[in-house]
Order: structure tokens, then C-alpha cells, then sequence
């Protein structure tokens, strides 16, 4: 990726302290409900993975069209409480140092398995860029042996994710497992996701070779993503690591993690890397979730997520909601006007975002909006941009207002540097 400096929003010195009207919500309690909104929405991110991991299970043991389809809707459920996570990156580190083993992109996936000849035979950044793993059960790149006749979960973890040291070596995870549920897009901007068969993991009727092994692989990518997923529940519970060094310390450091995370997703990481990039390049492989065209709805779930942060409430997958004093009865309080500038600039967003779920519903998947020549998709696109770009600009007038410790929000070249991106 090419993120560029943090920017460091300063208001008040570290000791500063947030003046709270007598009939608003205290920090703590406001902090208290952040934990129970993330604790429910990894809690849906976990229970949609076993049901994604129990498709899996069933696609394995009797390859079919329809059990590969299931798999696929499987799939795409799972991402819908997943991606409102992610407004809990950047400002809580225990949540962002996990991320890369859940959700990493892009990646180069002639790692994992075989690839259209387009893609190329060799890469001077990656070494490991065809090392096709389910076709290869031993290899040895620049001096380094690997043992893969055993596709485990840890085989997975320990040795392939990032091997090498290349962060495009993505062996595990929601977009491992998305390739290998789709194949890879050959479509470029016109129409058109993945299309792998069904029979690529049937060993009776095999496509693609190695159909074993590929099953193997696709079981242990989502047993691991099931027990990843485990593991950050457990942080946000009541005892967990996540929870408690949110709630262990300063109620106002708190809150400049609240803010960094909603700061950093919406402008570095959502506007700029995600969306701004791809844009500025017209380029499909720049697209979150570039095999099963679902990108509009991942972009989508990820503004839902900032603007539950915000407002201290969610919608689980039941349909039950979380929710409780929050950030917005902060500001509020100190500054009416303030909070309805951010809730309006939230929905603005919201809806820039369903006009391309809309246009993508009838059949312009997001690779398509961004093509060159496309002016209408890449419009669609860029307003959805301002839209983040805006609502941050008001996040950082509520970090002055608040008076909070400096506060750093993550950019991005394709926002701050254009130039460099084309370099």
C-alpha cells in the first residue's frame, strides 16, 4: 500500500482533560458501550464464519454447483458484520495487529494456486509470486524449503502468510478464501467475477488438478479464520485484553482511540487506499474484494461501521440492536450543531455509498465503475470519496472541540500525493 505520513491532528497537550456538561455521557460509559458494540458485532463476525466454515465443510464433501454457490453466499454474509469491525483498526493496536491476518489485500494469489497466464510467471518483488502451494507439496525459493505436504492451518499462519517477507503473500483469511471459492476475475473492467468451477475440488471429476489439496486448503483457511475470529471475541469480553486496555486507563486516551480508528478508516484507509487508488489507476486489482465483485457492499459495511461507532449502536444479524451513550450525546452536549453536521455528513456518505450498491445491484460491478472512460461509475465513486474526506474533516473539528491528546489519523498518497502514485 502507499500510505504516506500520519497526519497529527494537536489539540490539547496529553494531560488535557474533556470538559463534560453535567447532563452528558461520561467518557468511560461511552467506552463501555464501544466494548459491547465491538464485542457483538466480532461475536456476529464469528458465528456467519461458521456457518461460511460449515458451507465449506459440506462443498468438500459433495462438490456440486449448488453447494459451491452455497459457499459463496456463505461468504458473502460473513463480510456483511465483518467489515462493521473495521471502524476498531488504527486506534486499538491489538485489533489492527490481528487485522492482516483476516482481511489483508491485496494479495498475489498465484501463492496459493494455478492462475491464468496473464498473471505472469515471475515478479522481482516476490519470489513466492507462482509458487502455487496446492500444486507443490515441497519447493525451495531463493534457499528457503518449504514443506506443504501437509495443508494445516498452521502450515498456512506460521509459514506462508507474508512468507518471504512480502506483505502480498496472503495465505489466510476472508480473500484467501475468496479466491479459491471464485477463482480469479479475468474480467478487467467489463463484466463479470470469478468463475471457478465446482469440479476444481472434486477429486472424481477434477478440474484445475490437485483437487485434494485444494480442498484441504480452503478447510484450513476457514477452520483458521473461525479460530482468528474466537481469539478477538475473547479480547473484547468482559475479561478481555482489548477491553480492558481500553477501559484500564484514561477515559480521554479512550476516546482518541474512538477517534483514530473512525479518523483513519475514513480518510487513509477507506477514501484514500481502497477507493481513491484504484480510481486514480483504473485498475481492478485495486479492489477490495476483487474475485466475488462485492466491493460495493464491503465499502458500504465499512461506512455502517464508522457511523455505528459513532452514533454507539448495532444492528446485530438477528436483528437485535447494541446500543448506548455514545460519542454523538458527547458532542451533542458540548455542541448541537457540531453532532448534527456529523450525523448528516455520515448519512451523506451512507448514501453515496448505497448509489453504488445501487448501480452495482443493476449490474455495474465496482471494477467496472472505476474503468477508464466510465465517467458516470467514476463519479458514483468519487462522491462517495468526498463523502469520507468530508465527515473527517468534521471528525477533526470534534477532536478541537473536545480538546482531546493529539489525535493521529492515518493518510494516503492517492489523497495527499497523487503524483506519487503514478511513480
Amino acid at each position: 500500500m502507499m500510505r504516506n505520513a500520519i497526519l497529527t491532528l494537536a489539540a490539547g497537550g496529553i494531560a488535557a482533560l474533556v470538559t463534560i456538561p453535567a447532563n452528558a455521557a461520561e467518557p468511560k460509559a461511552i467506552l463501555e458501550n464501544y466494548a459491547d458494540v465491538a464485542l457483538a458485532a466480532y461475536e456476529d463476525s464469528l458465528e456467519t464464519a461458521k456457518a461460511l466454515d460449515a458451507a465449506i465443510d459440506a462443498l468438500v464433501a459433495k462438490p456440486s454447483a449448488e453447494m459451491l454457490d452455497a459457499a459463496r453466499t456463505a461468504w458473502l454474509a460473513a463480510r456483511v458484520p465483518y467489515q462493521q469491525t473495521e471502524a476498531y483498526r488504527f486506534g486499538n493496536a491489538i485489533v489492527d495487529d490481528w487485522e492482516g491476518r483476516v482481511n489483508a489485500w491485496p494479495l498475489d494469489e498465484g501463492l496459493i494456486d494455478y492462475v491464468d497466464a496473464t498473471y505472469g510467471t515471475e515478479s522481482d518483488a516476490n519470489g513466492y509470486y507462482t509458487a502455487n502451494i496446492i500444486a507443490n507439496p515441497t519447493l525451495k525459493v531463493g534457499g528457503q524449503e518449504v514443506d506443504a505436504k501437509s495443508i494445516t492451518s498452521a502450515l498456512l499462519s506460521d509459514t506462508l502468510q507474508e512468507i518471504g517477507g512480502v506483505e502480498a503473500n496472503v495465505a489466510t483469511g476472508y480473500h484467501a478464501i475468496e479466491f479459491l471459492l471464485w477463482g480469479q476475475d479475468l474480467n478487467g473492467t467489463d463484466a463479470g467475477a470469478g468463475t471457478r468451477p465446482n469440479t476444481d475440488f472434486d477429486p472424481a471429476n477434477c478440474t484445475g488438478g490437485n483437487c485434494e489439496r485444494r480442498a484441504e486448503y480452503l478447510t484450513s483457511a476457514s477452520n483458521l479464520l473461525v479460530t482468528d475470529l474466537e481469539e478477538m471475541v475473547a479480547n473484547w469480553g468482559d475479561d478481555g485484553e482489548a477491553r480492558g486496555n481500553l477501559m484500564g486507563g484514561d477515559p480521554n486516551l479512550g476516546l482518541v482511540a474512538v477517534l483514530t480508528g473512525l479518523g483513519s478508516l475514513s480518510y487513509g484507509e477507506l477514501a484514500g487506499e481502497r477507493m481513491k487508488l484504484g480510481l486514480l489507476l483504473h485498475d481492478p486489482e485495486e479492489e477490495h474484494d476483487c474475485f466475488s465483485d462485492n466491493t460495493h457492499n464491503s465499502h458500504y459495511y465499512d461506512q455502517l461501521g464508522i457511523a455505528n461507532v459513532y452514533l454507539g449502536r448495532y444492528k446485530r444479524v438477528d436483528g437485535s440492536t447494541v446500543e448506548g451513550p455514545s460519542l454523538s450525546d458527547l458532542v451533542k452536549a458540548q455542541d448541537a450543531a457540531l453532532d448534527e453536521e456529523m450525523r448528516a455528513k455520515l448519512n451523506a456518505t451512507l448514501d453515496a455509498m448505497e448509489a453504488m450498491r445501487t448501480r452495482a445491484e443493476a449490474g455495474e460491478a465496482y471494477d467496472q465503475m472505476i474503468g477508464e472512460g466510465n465517467a458516470e461509475g467514476n463519479a458514483a465513486v468519487q462522491a462517495a470519496i468526498d463523502g469520507l474526506i468530508d465527515q473527517t474533516r468534521t471528525l477533526e473539528r470534534i477532536v478541537t472541540m473536545l480538546d482531546l491528546p493529539d489525535i493521529s489519523i492515518e493518510g494516503s498518497d492517492s489523497l495527499d500525493n497523487p503524483d506519487a502514485v503514478f511513480q
